[in-house]
């Protein structure tokens, strides 16, 4: 756990069904639905600078191993055979609870519940979503602040000699 001390488990599927857009998504395509959460977290984790790891049940693939699988700095795990996301969830939560700061977004009521005996906190699908749409706007408004700040036009990075090719070109017309 090297670098983090703030940590986020997403039982992902939970979040899929309670995030109407990707509900929506899902319906069509599962695959698309996990893609969509992942990017958006990926974002958010950039922003927030907290380590995200995103749990998917994959217990009725018979004979299915635990599967790690790593988007930039967000870890993506899909359960055992006979394990699901929730179980994943607490017996992690139960081994690094105490020793770091973990997060829970879950809207699973018992899952909360187990999640705050073994040390960690909760947060609803909900509040997740208020937090990764607030973490956006933030950014959205700091790139735009930043971009005004420098004046960045795309004439202003252009040599005098390719400006009066354009001017001639504009002339032409």
């Amino acid at each position: 756990m090297a670098g983090h001390n703030e940590f986020l488990l997403v039982d992902g599927y939970n979040i899929i069904n309670a995030w109407p857009n990707l509900k929506e998504i899902s319906r069509d395509s599962l695959e698309d639905a996990r893609d969509n959460l992942i990017e958006i977290l990926r974002d958010y984790q950039g922003y927030k600078g907290i380590k995200v790891i995103i749990v998917f049940d994959a217990h009725l693939i018979e004979g299915g191993t635990e599967v790690h699988e790593y988007y930039g700095d967000v870890e993506v795990v899909y359960t055992k055979e006979g394990e699901i996301a929730d179980q994943y969830i607490e017996r992690w939560v139960s081994q690094m609870g105490r020793d770091y700061k973990v997060r829970v977004a879950t809207s699973d009521y018992m899952e909360q519940t187990i999640v705050l005996s073994r040390g960690g906190t909760r947060m609803s699908a909900r509040e997740l979503y208020l937090e990764v749409k607030a973490v956006r706007e933030q950014r959205d408004k700091r790139y735009r602040y930043a971009s005004k700040e420098d004046n960045n036009f795309l004439l202003d990075n252009v040599s005098e000699d390719v400006l009066e090719k354009l001017e001639r070109m504009r002339r032409q017309r």
